[in-house]
């Protein structure tokens, strides 16, 4: 449970129908196992420990006092473990019988949640047996003590304050208005549903959208529990379809006809920060209709189940990746056109260096001009070589330009960056920070004139992994007048180029852009090594796959960086070890918050996928804001790496 992550599970058993005592030792046998697995939340299907099938035997006393005895004898058998246990059973109050769903936890009943919509169409006559639960919650003698029963209940966790549970049964979550909406927004971070859905063909796809589509409504986690097999199949079958959802992500599902329990970690924790930053999410204010039930479970480490994308931003599914990579490239290529129409320019001006961010942004500048119908002829291709630059890269970015139909220009700026070392006392054979910056904003100064002579516009080059670090030179790449990369990350952009790659038609173009994606990321302001790139990126600042990562888990979720830290050593297991993820993390930190002040005054670009740095809209950030609380809240984890 340590950084919000909570385990939990879903668990059909080998139900058999009316047979009380074999499906009481069914549910023993899984609260066993789910215990042993470390699961701390437990749902078992709708009426699990009579059969949801029993038809017209719901009226029979026989089986509903049995019932009522099992529900006791499961309460006292959990006495001493670790959990919390929902169980469907019929259950009788004041002469009428209501489907429930029984809160069971160190060996007590703690709560009944009553079954609110009761399908009666098609194959359910459920009306013919029960009685929908009550408008309010209310309290019901139960042995020596009294126990909520009804709807609108939550059960919150003493140690784990943001773990606050509701269940709802079945048909409930079918409904128009689930009883789960008012219990999330009361303040519920995970619903349970104990459920007893059959399966015709085609439904376990609306099933799982169904669910899914609740838990991304409620910004919740889901926990979805469906009867098996066991069940009568005198007219229906039941699957055993579990799924345990998140925010709209499927955690865990389990396989149909095979009566399975499923686990996977739900992180709290994320829930509420997301509905903390979405001012959409309005919490219920009658509060007082709520009956809030304490209950207790130890915090201990959670061995995670869950898997952890390496690339966040980029699907790792073929097509939709794919789909990922058009819709981008359309966002880019709008936003120039719009930029465009609105200024009333008829150029664009490109530094291409033949590296994969200016590849991207003149790909994107020729779909945008096609776009606007201007030949493309008017995108003015500025190749400007210097002392780091190679014939491999110069020699990309010249066929590429021409493949693209742009117009090539070469400003050899060596004699220029020559003349202001010369100005400002400045030797060349010092290989500073201002031998490199200094190559950097001539380069800008040029694309800028040349922009004022054809009446254009400079289109920045620079990448949103780079605007995170600051691995851009303050008012040289930095700056441009309109950056249609600056919300793409760098994992990204070589999907694009890489998609656009295997989608164009002309196979010259498509062999400069696999070079581009083959050659090593660099700025190449130092002088090459044997004619090959001697200054690569990512051994200086780090591998962008892991900054990535550490980019979207600290802005997309809000995560310390000690758990992006633990999850991490999971998503690359086997790839980094631990002191690398920790020095490339501490390094992120770091800079993240000292070169706030080069994201302060970004230029104008367009937001692509759902984490952007722009000031004016995704993050506001003071310039001179402190680390020291994420540096130290990282070092308090494996101090040792420091």
């Amino acid at each position: 449970m340590r950084d919000g992550f909570v385990k939990v599970a879903a668990a059909t058993l080998n139900t058999k129908v009316a047979d009380v005592e074999h499906n009481k030792w069914e549910i023993f046998r899984l609260i066993d196992e789910t215990i042993e697995n470390g699961a701390k939340i437990v749902v078992f299907p709708e009426l699990c420990i009579t059969g949801y099938t029993c038809g017209d035997l719901f009226s029979q006393d026989i089986l509903l006092s049995q019932s009522a005895k099992a529900l006791e004898e499961i309460a006292a058998y959990t006495t001493g473990k670790d959990g919390l246990f929902f169980v469907g059973l019929p259950y009788v109050v004041c002469n009428k019988l209501y489907n429930v769903a029984a809160a069971v936890c160190d060996g007590e009943v703690i709560g009944m949640v009553t079954k609110t919509f009761l399908p009666n169409y098609s194959e359910f006559y459920e009306m013919r047996q029960f009685q929908p639960g009550p408008k309010k919650a209310d309290w019901i003698p139960y042995g020596e003590e009294e126990i909520p029963f009804g709807p609108q209940i939550l059960f919150a966790c003493e140690e784990l304050p943001n773990l606050v549970v509701s269940a709802e049964v079945c048909e409930d979550v079918w409904s128009p208005v689930p009883p789960s909406i008012q219990a999330a927004l009361a303040g519920a971070t995970i619903v349970v549903n104990c459920s007893a859905s059959d399966e015709t063909v085609g439904k376990d796809a609306y099933r799982k959208q169904l669910i899914s589509g609740q838990s991304a409504r409620l910004i919740a986690g889901y926990v979805y529990a469906n009867a098996g097999d066991g069940e009568s199949t005198t007219d229906v079958v039941f699957g055993g379809h579990n799924i345990i959802a998140e925010n709209g992500s499927i955690l865990s599902e389990s396989e149909r006809f095979m009566n399975q329990t499923i686990y996977s970690e739900i992180d709290v924790d994320r829930i509420v920060s997301e509905r903390r930053k979405n001012t959409t999410f309005q919490m219920e204010e009658d509060l007082d209709r709520f009956i809030r039930v304490p209950f207790s479970i130890k915090v201990e480490d959670t061995k995670l189940t869950r898997t952890f994308e390496k690339l966040p931003f980029v699907p790792e599914n073929e097509s939709l990746r794919n789909r990922c990579c058009e819709e981008s490239l359309m966002i880019q290529a709008m936003g120039l056109k719009k930029r465009l129409n609105h200024t009333n320019c008829k150029s664009a001006v490109v530094g291409i260096s033949g590296g994969l961010d200016s590849t991207l942004a003149l790909l994107v500048t020729a779909k945008a001009f096609d776009l606007q119908g201007i030949d493309r002829s008017c995108i003015e291709a500025v190749t400007m070589p210097c002392f780091g630059t190679t014939d491999r890269t110069y020699q990309n970015a010249c066929v590429l330009t021409k493949k693209l139909g742009a117009t090539l220009h070469e400003v050899n700026i060596q004699d220029a960056v020559r003349v202001h070392f010369r100005d400002i006392g400045h030797s060349e054979e010092k290989h500073d920070v201002t031998y490199e910056n200094a190559q950097a904003r001539e380069r800008t100064q040029v694309l800028m004139d040349i922009a004022n002579q054809t009446g254009g516009m400079v289109i920045g080059t620079g990448d949103m992994s780079e605007l995170a670090l600051g691995w851009a030179t303050y008012n040289g790449d930095h700056m441009s007048m309109y950056g249609v990369n600056s919300s793409v990350p760098k994992t990204l952009v070589r999907h694009l180029v890489q998609y656009c790659a295997d989608t164009c038609e002309d196979k010259e173009l498509q062999e400069v852009l696999v070079d581009i994606l083959d050659t090593p990321v660099s700025p190449e302001l130092l002088p090459p090594k044997d004619g090959e790139i001697a200054q690569k990126t990512e051994d200086l600042v780090g591998p962008y796959e892991l900054h990535d990562f550490f980019l979207y888990y600290l802005l997309r979720f809000s995560y310390e960086p000690s758990k992006i830290y633990r999850i991490a050593r999971y998503a690359f297991e086997g790839e980094y070890d631990d002191a690398t993820i920790y020095k490339w993390l501490y390094t992120f930190c770091r800079r993240f918050f000292i070169q706030q002040f080069k994201r302060s005054c970004l230029p104008d670009g367009p937001k692509v996928g759902t984490v952007a740095l722009s000031p004016r809209g995704d993050w506001r950030m003071p310039s001179d804001a402190c680390s020291e609380v994420w540096l130290r809240d990282l070092e308090k984890v494996n101090p040792e790496c420091v």
